[in-house]
């Protein structure tokens, strides 16, 4: 899905008729009504040069009074691998395990590699028709890819750099020792467009937490990359993983901040104190979680990991790719999922879910100061119909135009 009219890129130019919150309404101390006005906002060289009182008759670009937000970031997603742009296909209920997966994928790779430049960009199309101007997406490393994951990938990137950005998390997806990846992984890490070492499952897939890790935490450290592993394993397993990564993160400060695990599903599986515990351990090693919300059979403990500090991202994880036949590229449906989830129903609630699909930034802060936007901040925005953030995760309203780095893409 395009959007069939963009300014021309990173020209200065100014809108108006811009609907920005300016602030929360109360009923005794309760936040019952988020107040918004129209404004004009200028824009230069990328960036938001000012946001000033809104003319109406300003012969500028007319925002149409629909309400600006950050633009959504995607921070778990795998654009090598959809099956988006191709016929309909639903899972197989054949492969239960993801060493079934790992074979299906040596079977299919070799022919999805041949369409996976155009594929990857009519997902990033589908993505941006959400609102997302920027993903961490995962490509494969692997005997079967090779290298043609991240070439692809990398075209796909180039071709939409005007528009969407991301960052690239090398993903041994067969496993480091389960097949020979770790030559490859060695190879891929030194190169500069790839930001994050990834991993999967130590245990279930190599056998071995400690010696995957260890070869993991190596590699990024040798090559100053962060850490972001999939780790689908529960119990013991996948404890153990994740406090060995802790104390690896914590040993090596180089590396806290950087060090995500993705899904963890273990944290979904302990008592109240024990999920306090580890949320306490997390935080002090500035060890992130990277979650798709998952609510079959558990539900993360989000909002506990947030009470601590943790850094929660979010992502889509697999859209309609041989994976999952559930993701929708939406990080507004992301929001909302976790709203209904966790049970946040007031205005105020809801305004702060927002955070979830634009990764922390919020217009409004906890007293209802306008903190976004400002002058100097990046312009990266949407702009949806809906009369407010709260509104806007609720309803998970339409994204009527993107802006990537001062290029606005109008849908109609």
């Amino acid at each position: 899905m395009q959007f069939p009219y963009q300014l021309p890129v990173k020209r200065k130019y100014s809108l108006k008729n811009v609907r920005l919150e300016t602030g929360f309404e109360y009923d005794d101390r309760e936040v019952i009504r988020t107040k918004t006005d129209v404004f004009c906002i200028d824009i230069e060289d990328g960036k938001i040069k000012a946001v000033h009182p809104n003319d109406p008759a300003a012969d500028v670009v007319d925002g149409k009074g629909f309400l600006m937000l950050p633009a959504f970031k995607d921070m778990h997603v795998h654009l090598d691998k959809t099956l988006y742009g191709l016929p309909w296909q639903a899972l197989s209920p054949k492969r239960k395990t993801v060493k079934d997966m790992i074979t299906y994928e040596q079977e299919i790779i070799p022919e999805l590699l041949k369409t996976s430049v155009e594929r990857a960009e009519q997902l990033i199309s589908l993505l941006q028709h959400y609102g997302t101007h920027f993903a961490r997406t995962h490509f494969n490393i692997d005997p079967t890819s090779g290298l043609k994951s991240l070439e692809n990938l990398e075209r796909a990137l180039e071709n939409k750099k005007d528009s969407f950005t991301a960052e690239l998390v090398a993903f041994p997806q067969h496993g480091l020792y389960y097949t020979d990846s770790v030559p490859l992984m060695k190879e891929v890490a030194a190169f500069e467009s790839v930001g994050f070492i990834g991993g999967l499952d130590p245990y279930s897939i190599d056998g071995n937490i400690e010696k995957v890790m260890d070869f993991t935490v190596q590699l990024a450290l040798d090559h100053d990359k962060g850490i972001d592993i999939h780790l689908h394993e529960s119990g013991d397993s996948g404890m153990k993983t994740i406090n060995y990564l802790i104390d690896k993160a914590v040993e090596n400060p180089r590396l806290q901040g950087k060090t995500f695990i993705s899904h963890a599903f273990a944290l979904g599986h302990l008592s109240p104190k024990e999920t306090e515990q580890i949320a306490e351990k997390l935080a002090a090693g500035k060890v992130g979680i990277a979650s798709s919300v998952p609510f079959r059979g558990m539900i993360m403990p989000i909002p506990v990991l947030k009470k601590y500090g943790v850094e929660v991202i979010i992502g889509n994880d697999n859209v309609q790719d041989y994976w999952s036949t559930f993701g929708s590229g939406n990080m507004l449906q992301k929001a909302h999922l976790i709203a209904e989830l966790y049970g946040y129903e007031t205005e105020f609630e809801l305004s702060r879910t927002l955070e979830f699909a634009t990764q922390n930034i919020l217009p409004l802060d906890d007293q209802g100061n306008q903190q976004w936007p400002k002058a100097g901040d990046d312009a990266s925005i949407v702009l949806v119909g809906a009369s407010c953030s709260a509104e806007a995760v609720s309803r998970m309203s339409e994204v009527k135009a993107l802006m990537h780095d001062g290029n606005l893409f109008w849908k109609d």
